[in-house]
């Protein structure tokens, strides 16, 4: 079973409790989806209705991550029950990467502007909204909210070539993106059951967008991911802190449900070697030789605010990408690397380099080249800089 810190040597055990990481939106979502059930918010209305002065999208748009600004935004505004109103007001700055419903681009800050419309319909924190309603109905003794929960509990470290790492959790405003929750695989089950056996949730799990040919799955749901498989569809999570990852999967057809957590190693190889023996999963994606990437299409640098990105040709015609992590991305542990691409999928194309997911090229710039690298979110072309 391994152990929760290095440093001391304790044994995880079936109460050990991990960080879940954004496997947390699902939570969220489904405060949000009470107060829908109660008739205290409407998915269609702006957000605007519950949050006045906010921009002009829906509450939708955020739970499916088509909400189009900028969502990889870290800042901590602080420990006080205040934080999460504090940080939507800085998210006035955040600047519209396309246009509302366009398309999806995963999006942290949209979930936790979706925890601060919790706190002001129910009147009280997002955590004790969390407690209150998820937490202590679906028995999940051994949840904890924040570090100060967490640290009453047999619970793990993260770590980062083989040592722990320095900070715990991120900051108390993230809470509903993923910076805080933790608990054991037990009570993260509780959860899933319950998504089974009530009716009233079955609509979260209904596609709202279709996503590019990126690995991510087939469509997005209102907070799960939706995996169209041959044995049918799987639902899902999967969440990464500082040192610690969680998985969930949900298969209705079969009453399946699965969650794996670690606190470093070799991650992506466990937590598949575990899912494939439960769940079905999706097919390796295999390059094909006849789908050459369009080097024109595709050169350019691209940038969010957790990577740089530069796709550039050689002179054999061969396309290159070149990715460097900024800001949280690097305190997650993401390191420099460089991959040639391989054709694959339309504008959907493959790293040559193992361990890293397909890219997608899309839009257009108004010269025929891409205008978004799509990794997941979309990474916006530098204008003016074409590397080709």
């Amino acid at each position: 079973a391994g152990v929760l810190n290095s440093a001391t040597g304790v044994e995880a055990t079936v109460d050990s409790v991990f960080q879940i990481g954004s496997v947390t939106k699902v939570l969220t979502a489904t405060l949000v989806m009470g107060l829908v059930a109660e008739g205290l918010v409407e998915l269609d209305a702006p957000v605007g209705r519950y949050l006045p002065g906010f921009r002009e999208v829906t509450v939708r748009q955020l739970l499916c991550h088509t909400a189009g600004f900028a969502g990889d935004v870290f800042t901590d505004t602080g420990k006080g029950d205040d934080c999460l109103e504090r940080y939507v007001e800085l998210l006035a700055d955040v600047p519209q990467i396309f246009e509302p419903g366009e398309m999806f681009s995963y999006n942290n800050a949209g979930y936790c502007v979706l925890g601060r419309i919790v706190e002001v319909v129910r009147g009280e924190p997002f955590d004790r909204c969390m407690r209150d309603q998820v937490f202590t109905p679906l028995g999940m003794t051994h949840a904890a909210s924040d570090p100060y929960e967490a640290i009453l509990h047999r619970v793990a470290v993260g770590h980062l070539g083989g040592r722990p790492v320095p900070a715990w959790a991120g900051a108390r405003s993230n809470a509903p993106a993923g910076s805080m929750l933790a608990m054991t695989p037990r009570d993260l089950l509780a959860f899933a059951r319950a998504h089974l056996a009530d009716e009233g949730l079955r609509a979260m799990r209904e596609p709202q967008v279709v996503l590019p040919d990126i690995g991510w799955g087939t469509a997005w749901g209102l907070g799960w991911t939706r995996y169209d498989l041959p044995g049918g569809p799987v639902f899902g999570h999967d969440g990464n802190t500082i040192g610690q990852s969680a998985v969930l999967r949900v298969d209705p057809g079969r009453d399946v449900c699965v969650a794996v957590f670690t606190n470093g190693g070799d991650r992506k190889r466990l937590m598949k070697e575990i899912l494939g023996r439960v769940v079905e999963l999706p097919a390796e994606p295999v390059p094909d030789p006849a789908a050459g990437p369009d080097t024109w299409r595709c050169a350019g640098v691209y940038v969010s605010n957790t990577s740089e990105t530069t796709v550039s040709a050689d002179e054999r015609g061969r396309l290159w990408l070149d990715r460097v992590p900024l800001g949280l991305a690097v305190e997650l542990g993401d390191e420099p690397y460089r991959t040639e691409l391989l054709g694959w999928r339309g504008d959907s194309l493959l790293p040559a380099e193992p361990g890293h997911g397909p890219v997608a090229f899309l839009g257009d710039d108004g010269e025929g080249r891409a205008r978004y690298l799509h990794t997941g979110r979309a990474d916006v072309r530098v204008a003016g800089r074409t590397e080709a």
